[in-house]
């Protein structure tokens, strides 16, 4: 872990929870003045620690009701094989999160898709062109128990109200 304090895990919690919060609205939930809160967030973006910011959109609100989970194999494991697998899940657009595995299988993959025709033409276009590829299995989710939720980032002790 990096070196975060207390006052930088409370504004990865907080950012997690909402995005969209102002400077103001962050700076306030984690007992800052906005300036220091301001200049937090840009260090946090800049060491990498904030990846990015996204709307999380519900899949079947825009047609996409089917979601697959695809284990595959790959036949050799050197570094041409694995560097070119990865590379074809990567320019695989219905591909939304892609795993590297230890175990039985290589990789997981969570496929988004409108249907199970649409599913079945990536299997044939596209998914059983993965380079090295063995072995694909195939399960498909019926629904969600728990949607994505925050990382539980340490909270260390939470900082009270203070003023930088």
């Amino acid at each position: 872990m990096r070196d975060l304090d207390s006052i930088d895990l409370a504004i990865l919690g907080e950012l997690q929870r909402d995005g969209r919060l102002s400077n103001q609205d962050l700076a306030d939930a984690v007992g800052l003045s906005p300036s220091p809160c301001l200049r937090r967030v840009r260090r946090l973006e800049a060491e990498g620690v904030i990846t990015g910011y996204t709307a999380l959109v519900d899949p079947t609100a825009v047609g996409l009701s089917i979601t697959a989970f695809v284990q595959i194999r790959l036949d050799r494991h050197n570094e041409t094989a694995i560097e070119s697998a990865e590379a074809a899940i990567r320019e695989i657009p219905e591909v939304t999160e892609a795993f590297i595995l230890a175990g039985d299988h290589d990789y997981l993959l969570k496929i988004t898709v409108e249907s199970f025709q649409a599913y079945e033409r990536l299997l044939k276009t596209r998914l059983r062109r993965i380079p090295a590829l063995t072995s694909m299995d195939t399960t498909f989710a019926f629904g969600t128990t728990k949607p994505l939720t925050p990382l539980q980032v340490p909270r260390g002790d939470r900082p009270g109200p203070r003023r930088e």
